[in-house]
């Protein structure tokens, strides 16, 4: 029997060399994820941030599309892009000088009436209102024949029994419009609840063009796309270093076995 001692190899073990390489390896990607990931999560905030502007609605005027103390995100827009349907927040001196949230049910060159049958009519046409409180009328009050003048806007909130709306100024010289130009966002969701996206409003339809949603959610996806991979890059070294520590105390054991 000799002196010399004799090193044995754990068949399917890759050895020191494969493992620091492999390491190596892993080491990268995960540093390349959460790179990305940073990029994609402060990317994602900031171009929310661009676009969108968060408020908070103090009253129950848009229930229950929106109740009070709900927060909403509303898209940056020009008030030249609103369309009838829209949920808007604008402000106007007028109208108390602070920021509110209503429903455009009119725009310039429309003819804004109710209610015959119940129903709101724009243009002669009856408008289906999904979006009002379940088994609730149009209005509780009839809306004398309104002709909106040019670049104005006519406005409704969707609970109509408490809503100081357009129905509110109709004494007013501008028979209670609202200029496009007072228009400051769209809402485009209730995020507190987590309600999501306002449903569209299809009743418009028949009269044009209604809008298309913003990109809240690709900004969303982009947020939670970033956060998923910086987690999950900064999990991979505790992650490697205990499933390399689980491996050493297996290879072990079977070394001793033998």
């Amino acid at each position: 029997m000799s002196g010399q001692s004799t090193t044995r190899t754990v068949p399917g073990s890759s050895g020191p060399g494969g493992a620091r390489a492999g390491g190596r390896t892993g080491q990268r990607l995960s540093g390349l994820a959460v790179a990305l990931g940073m990029v994609l999560f402060l990317g994602g905030f900031a171009w929310g941030a661009v676009l969108y502007l968060p408020y908070t609605v103090p009253t129950t005027s848009m229930a229950p599309t929106i109740g009070a103390g709900d927060r909403v995100l509303a898209q940056r827009i020009d008030g030249d892009e609103v369309r009838r349907g829209d949920v808007v927040v604008f402000k106007d001196a007028t109208w108390s000088n602070v920021p509110m949230v209503k429903r455009v049910v009119a725009v310039g060159g429309d003819t804004v009436s109710c209610c015959q049958d119940g129903k709101l009519e724009v243009n002669g046409k009856e408008i289906d209102e999904p979006y009002l409180p379940e088994g609730s009328a149009a209005e509780f009050g009839n809306i004398p024949e309104v002709v909106v003048p040019k670049g104005r806007l006519f406005l409704l909130g969707d609970e109509r029994s408490g809503s100081l709306d357009s129905t509110a100024h109709l004494s007013d010289a501008a028979s209670g419009t609202v200029s496009r130009g007072a228009v400051q966002a769209r809402v485009d969701a209730v995020v507190w609840p987590m309600n999501g996206m306002l449903e569209e409003p299809a009743g418009f339809e028949e009269l044009g063009a209604l809008s298309s949603p913003g990109p809240l959610r690709t900004v969303a996806g982009l947020v939670v796309a970033g956060a998923v991979l910086i987690l999950g890059g900064a999990a991979y070294g505790p992650l490697a270093k205990r499933a390399g520590a689980f491996r050493s105390r297996a290879n072990a054991g079977t070394a001793g076995a033998r």
